[in-house]
């Protein structure tokens, strides 16, 4: 019995039949659908070859220089999603204030 408890996962057997039945249904789905799983796999790595990739084919060209397209490309969209996020909050705490000045009114 001190061999089984080396496979009890957070300190519980039912915390531990739920994983290991989690991890038995993924793993039979995955054999059963593999020639599915693989023929997707191999789609994506077709597809991928195709994408025109933001980096220069030049080998001489070294470091973060290389990636000046994605790097720029990231700060855009990093600075467009901070402004976004702004833009809801913004309009979050507006109609907050208003919901709460009408929920308020009739007290």
């Amino acid at each position: 019995m001190q061999f089984l408890e080396y496979f009890k996962i957070g300190g519980s057997w039912v915390t531990s039949g739920i994983v290991y039945a989690v991890l038995t249904a993924a793993i039979v789905l995955l054999i059963l659908k593999w020639v599915a799983v693989s023929n997707f796999l191999s789609e994506v790595k077709g597809e991928l070859r195709k994408a025109s990739w933001p980096w220069e084919s030049d080998p001489k060209i070294k470091g973060l220089k290389k990636y000046k397209e994605l790097v720029d490309s990231t700060i855009v969209v990093l600075i467009a999603m901070i402004l976004l996020a702004g833009f809801v909050q913004f309009w979050d705490f507006f109609h907050v204030l208003i919901v709460g000045f009408f929920t308020n009114f009739g007290r």
